[in-house]
């Protein structure tokens, strides 16, 4: 790759190496469809019809969306099978009915009986049928009913009675991000499937209908060892990973696609400080990996090719000001090492956090010019659209 073409772009930028997350692609949908499940992705991650179109190229079955705005953006560009994975609020349901009745094939989620008597009352009332699945609580991480609890039935019995399709049970394991070691992660992703699929056992035993039953997260996604009784799986940060990924072990570094493009604007020399023009408002917030095994403050500092430099990390942020600084004892001239006007890329905590800062993605189509020279590449740099809001 060459600095010199990356250096027309503006800064911060949010770039995607194409090459690595098709790999992240192909390597989910393989295992998936080895263990025998569909694959659904979360497109929250990427909000962009570039990046789902290669999702769906690879072989995955419907998208999964967190608003309804992605639903809306994303059945404008063709996709119909749309999960919304985020519990239904009453006001929304205007919203859904209309999508619904525009031909979108969208599904959305209850796990009370209150959010289902509200989903049946409006139903009725406007002389819908929504298809409704029912969320479960896998691993006391967010939200969800628990599998063995009695109002599972009772959630069921009133959407079924009440003339809603009932369209099956889906769960997150949202506290898989929390671990970190391949037996932890198998063990979560197992308790997760066996769970899921007891609540769908339990349904059927009522004599209610249970076609689908949905689980994923990219940890559990990536460690599961058998998902017997899963229909299909949904992940959505796979796509890019991230510094939490890979702090989690599912991932490393050079697996993770999205970074952050910067200049060096600024030093402050007796403090050691590089300054950056990716603050928080590029980087965003997400301080997840402050309670990880490697704490990497607002992001891993990396060269301009995408190759970290180790120690380095932006330390602190400011809205637009980052402070790039080493952790592990550096020594030497900072103005020579990261001159002033300089290009570095960041590696994000968190991908989806970084990705909402932009509105379009810098994608890097690298490719090596000789096999035997993996440092020589050529480099098509094209934009692709994002959108966010709800």
């Amino acid at each position: 790759m060459n600095p010199l073409e990356l250096s027309q772009l503006p800064t911060p930028s949010a770039l995607i190496d194409v090459a690595v997350m098709e790999q992240n692609i192909r390597q989910m949908q393989a295992r998936i469809s080895a263990l025998g499940a569909r694959f659904r992705p979360h497109v929250k991650t990427s909000k962009c019809g570039a990046v789902v179109e290669r999702q769906l190229a690879a072989g995955a079955s419907g998208i999964t969306v967190s608003t309804l705005k992605e639903a809306e953006q994303f059945f404008a560009l063709g996709q119909k099978n749309i999960l919304y994975a985020v519990g239904m609020a009453p006001n929304k349901l205007a919203q859904a009915m209309r999508l619904r009745q525009s031909g979108c094939d969208l599904k959305i989620i209850t796990d009370s009986i209150e959010s289902a008597r509200a989903i049946v009352e409006f139903g009725q009332t406007h002389h819908h049928r929504f298809e409704v699945w029912i969320e479960i609580d896998t691993d006391n991480h967010r939200s969800g009913v628990k599998p063995e609890d009695p109002v599972l039935l009772t959630i069921g019995q009133t959407l079924e009675n009440g003339g809603m399709q009932l369209g099956g049970v889906m769960t997150h394991a949202g506290a898989s991000y929390a671990l970190n070691s391949p037996a932890a992660l198998q063990a979560m992703a197992e308790q997760e499937r066996s769970l899921c699929v007891h609540a769908a056992d339990r349904l059927r035993a009522a004599g209610l209908p249970c076609p689908n039953v949905s689980v994923g997260s990219t940890p559990t996604a990536l460690s599961a060892q058998s998902l017997a009784g899963v229909t299909e799986v949904r992940a959505g940060v796979y796509v890019f990973f991230d510094l939490v990924m890979a702090n989690v072990g599912v991932c490393s570094t050079s697996d993770i696609a999205l970074s952050v493009l910067t200049s060096v604007i600024g030093h402050q020399i007796e403090k050691g400080w590089v300054i950056v023009d990716a603050g928080w408002m590029a980087m965003s917030r997400d301080r997840g990996t402050g309670t990880q095994t490697i704490d990497y403050g607002y992001g891993q500092v990396c060269d301009v090719l995408g190759r970290p430099l180790p120690g380095y990390i932006v330390s602190s942020a400011n809205q637009e000001h980052g402070i790039v600084s080493g952790n592990g004892g550096q020594q030497g001239d900072i103005t020579r090492q990261f001159p002033l006007g300089s290009l570095l890329r960041i590696l994000p905590n968190h991908a989806c956090a970084t990705a909402a800062q932009f509105n379009e993605y810098h994608a890097l189509d690298t490719r090596p010019a000789e096999p035997r020279s993996p440092e020589l590449r050529s480099t098509k740099v094209e934009i692709w659209p994002r959108f966010g809001g709800w």
